[in-house]
């Protein structure tokens, strides 16, 4: 089926209910009203949405892949499955948003309101992401590989069996998160926030620890060798983790 094209915003705006298919890339459509549009299969590749109001917006399997979105409102929009590879999403609002098996590898999410998001099963791999809200996100199974989430705010988040390997979370806030069989092999934690964070069977492997909080913190089976352990870890639950090869330089104390 060919992919409708418009010749103007105008006629996308009015539009906007049915733009299933439209052919929408490198368009200009800084300014348009898309609440409530429907772009399920839409092609944005390279579109400006600077700003634009996508509130509870359906693009389901749409292609975003280098589309510029930066300070755009997407609050409870479908993103199930869409293609933002390299897009711009910088201070984008995506509350409560559903972004199930979208594929969000390389882009830019610095900023970004993610909080309630569901990320499950998404691809987020070097994705940057300081300074990011993901408050109360579901990220179970996300790909997070080398991702940039340094300052980031994940309380209340669902990591679970996240892929988090070589990841930076330099400050970030994970006060209290489910981390249970996670990979963070690699990653940078230092002055991280994991106070009662659960990180049973997680891999932190050669992981940098370094000034971290894991008070009381939940680390029985967790893999830890050869990595750096020098955090805060009073009353941290250490029972059958591989500390083979740990630094604990400097903390001893606080065991």
């Amino acid at each position: 089926m060919d992919k409708k094209r418009f010749p103007n915003k105008k006629a996308v705006e009015e539009q906007k209910a049915n733009l299933i298919s439209a052919d929408l890339t490198k368009m200009n459509l800084k300014g348009v009203n898309l609440y409530c549009a429907i772009l399920r299969y839409a092609d944005l590749q390279g579109a400006n949405l600077k700003g634009v109001n996508l509130v509870y917006a359906n693009l389901r399997d749409a292609d975003l892949k280098g589309a510029d979105l930066k300070g755009a409102i997407l609050t409870g929009a479908d993103l199930e499955g869409a293609k933002l590879r390299g897009a711009n999403l910088e201070g984008v609002v995506l509350t409560g948003a559903k972004l199930i098996n979208a594929d969000l590898e390389g882009a830019n999410l610095r900023y970004a309101n993610l909080e309630g998001a569901t990320l499950y099963d998404s691809n987020l791999k070097s994705a940057n992401l300081r300074d990011a809200d993901l408050q109360d996100a579901d990220l179970r199974d996300a790909k997070l590989g080398g991702a940039k989430l340094k300052g980031a705010n994940l309380t209340g988040a669902d990591l679970e069996g996240v892929d988090l390997k070589s990841a930076n979370l330099e400050g970030a806030n994970l006060e209290g998160v489910d981390l249970k069989g996670a990979n963070l092999k690699g990653a940078n934690l230092t002055g991280a926030i994991l106070r009662y964070a659960d990180l049973q069977d997680t891999d932190l492997r050669d992981a940098d620890l370094r000034d971290a909080d894991l008070h009381d913190a939940k680390l029985r089976g967790a893999k830890l060798k050869g990595a750096i352990l020098r955090a805060y870890l009073h009353d941290a639950k250490l029972g059958g983790a591989d500390l083979e090869g740990v630094d604990f330089r400097a903390n001893l104390d606080d065991l």
